[in-house]
């Protein structure tokens, strides 16, 4: 049984402060037409979504370059709590499994899902610099995290930038409430936009 970890897109989710969010209107209703044909408008990074090296890399891989592999496979769930800032340290001591490649982060970040709270949350959790070079002397491949952004609100850009740099996939906004630690097989497919630094995506998971 695999479980949906990808946000339904809707007008209500939170947004990053001045994106353009997501917005829809219909070119055709029934029944005034015979058909209903629908338009949308919405920011590469609103909802469940997929951060390729462009997005802070001059000349980086965009979302069409990606290699599919990486997206698809064993990936571990760790549940990470009490803190806003994941650091080295933390991931150091979280016993992960020696040879993951992918890894999902369950953080206190699910009391705002858990809270329904639709606002944009300023103090939510991400990682630190420290972390993101913890991914990259532990060969991670993918990593995700359970909301709009891998990196915390009021941090620096080196976050992204070590990770992508380094051609790290980012999956952020993930939907782990349904979600145990443990190991799954990831479906990960993002829309694939040319010449683009982010993408919607649905992302699935299954227990193995």
């Amino acid at each position: 049984m695999y479980i949906d970890i990808t946000f339904a897109i809707n007008k209500s989710m939170p947004a990053w402060p001045n994106s353009i969010g997501y917005s829809y209107d219909f070119l055709l209703k029934m029944p005034e037409q015979t058909n209903n044909l629908s338009a949308i408008r919405m920011d590469c990074h609103f909802g469940t979504h997929l951060d390729a090296p462009l997005h802070f890399v001059e000349n980086g891989k965009s979302i069409e370059q990606l290699d599919l592999s990486v997206l698809i496979g064993p990936c571990f769930v760790k549940e990470i709590r009490n803190t806003n800032i994941i650091s080295y340290d933390h991931l150091k001591e979280a016993n992960i499994p020696a040879g993951t490649t992918r890894l999902l982060l369950k953080t206190d970040n699910q009391i705002q899902w858990e809270a329904g709270n639709t606002n944009f949350y300023e103090d939510f959790c991400g990682l630190d610099e420290t972390a993101s070079k913890w991914c990259v002397e532990n060969n991670i491949q993918l990593i995700g995290i359970d909301y709009l952004s891998i990196q915390r609100f009021t941090a620096s850009i080196a976050t992204h930038q070590v990770l992508l740099e380094n051609e790290i996939i980012i999956l952020e906004t993930l939907k782990l409430d349904e979600v145990t630690e443990g190991h799954y097989d990831l479906i990960c497919l993002p829309l694939k936009l040319e010449n683009l630094e982010g993408a919607p995506m649905r992302a699935l998971l299954k227990k193995i």
